[in-house]
């Protein structure tokens, strides 16, 4: 048998070696806090106000909608891009939302999820080595999406308790290397609704510079104080916005990860082949369910709107009661509560103390930011569960052993 005479580097000298991108991530905190919660006191006696998911089920309507889907046999792949039910169900919706018609066929993409629609957007539109603007807190998400697409974030910082930011520093943040912004409203983790101010000086600063703006709009039926503007509305933006909503917070149907994207057309182009390349495609039957849900009457939306408000109440007033430092949200389903008179000062700390002692589960906040300093004195509960729920998360709160 002859012998090798390979005389190059050596090669798999280092198997396990991961990509300097994987090692700059750490896991996901928010579901660390789940994680860690059940394994110390079990599913019958933790409390999840870490995880942003419902305790309950979602309308029947839509679950009847997802079996006959299954059952009409919309079992293999979708169209890549998206059931054309489903696009044109968002088409029509989106349309009817902001005034003008939106195309389907040209503007509208379905994606596995918000999330996903968010790493499709920037890894189609920012090239490595551009900027892209962040408010932070921040859903954690959006700094590791940086990282993966090879763009410089840029942080702009809201601050409590209103959560608004300084003008001079978001002005600051754009400059001849920034190509996109990232605009979550309403907010997680705070609660905070852009208002239309803050909306158009944003929409001024991004066509002075060029600049895309990539909304992520997956709260956008649950508003209590003010009002959802979508920023693609406002003068000059429809052209360069990259709209990001989805079923999961509306629908109550977290694990079917179907979202959707509306962006222009070039742009549009350009997501659906890194969303090809992603994911192929959302379950298809889960997105025939989806179109359908898009139709349910406008009751749906004042009773979805009515039981959060309610649930919301009742999470502020409790928490305020056992000591914490809460504003009420203006939307989303979190509060981001202040716990300095409670004896801690460093929210991993409390937070880790919260699941030992309570068994109920949260999200320091400093896992929010780039700085993890900025957020020590708070952590962030989530409130998408049964009022009985959310009663015996508090009621173990109030008994909670501080030392």
């Amino acid at each position: 048998m002859p012998t090798s005479t390979w005389s190059g580097p050596t090669l798999g000298t280092e198997p396990t070696r991961l990509s300097l991108k994987a090692q700059s991530f750490t896991e996901s905190v928010i579901r660390e806090m789940t994680r860690l919660n059940l394994e110390l006191n079990g599913p019958e006696r933790a409390v999840n106000f870490a995880q942003g998911f419902p305790d309950f089920n979602t309308d029947d309507r839509i679950l009847d909608a997802a079996a006959k889907a299954l059952r009409d046999g919309y079992n293999q792949y979708a169209t890549t891009w998206g059931a054309p039910q489903l696009r044109k169900a968002v088409a029509r919706k989106q349309s009817a939302a902001w005034g003008r018609d939106v195309d389907p066929d040209t503007e509208v993409t379905v994606s596995c999820g918000a999330t996903e629609a968010m790493i499709a957007a920037m890894l189609a539109a920012v090239d490595p080595g551009e900027e892209v603007i962040i408010f932070e807190p921040f859903y954690e998400n959006y700094g590791p999406d940086c990282v993966i697409s090879g763009a410089v974030p840029r942080y702009v910082t809201l601050r409590a308790p209103d959560w608004s930011f300084e003008t001079d520093e978001l002005r600051r943040a754009f400059n001849v290397k920034t190509r996109a912004i990232v605009i979550n409203t309403p907010h997680n983790p705070t609660g905070k609704v852009y208002s239309q101010a803050e909306l158009e000086l944003i929409a001024q600063l991004c066509i002075e510079h060029d600049v895309i703006a990539i909304t992520d709009e997956i709260y956008e039926h649950l508003v209590y104080r003010g009002r959802h503007i979508s920023l693609a509305t406002l003068h000059g933006m429809q052209e360069r916005t990259i709209t990001i909503s989805g079923a999961s917070k509306t629908y109550s149907v977290t694990g079917w990860r179907v979202g959707w994207l509306t962006a222009p057309p070039a742009l549009t182009a350009g997501i659906r082949k890194v969303h090809d390349f992603l994911t192929v495609g959302a379950a298809h039957p889960l997105q025939i369910a989806i179109s359908s849900a898009l139709e349910l009457p406008s009751s749906f939306y004042v009773e979805l709107l009515g039981d959060y408000q309610e649930r919301r109440d009742a999470i502020v007033t409790g928490l305020r009661e056992c000591g914490f430092e809460v504003e009420a949200p203006d939307g989303a389903y979190y509060v981001m509560a202040g716990f300095a008179s409670l004896g801690y000062g460093d929210d991993v700390a409390f937070a880790r103390h919260l699941i030992e002692k309570a068994a109920v589960a949260t999200v320091p906040a400093s896992s929010f930011y780039h700085d993890p300093s900025l957020g020590r004195g708070h952590i962030r509960f989530s409130f998408p569960k049964r009022i009985e729920t959310i009663e015996r998360g508090l009621d173990a709160l109030r008994r909670l052993p501080i030392d």
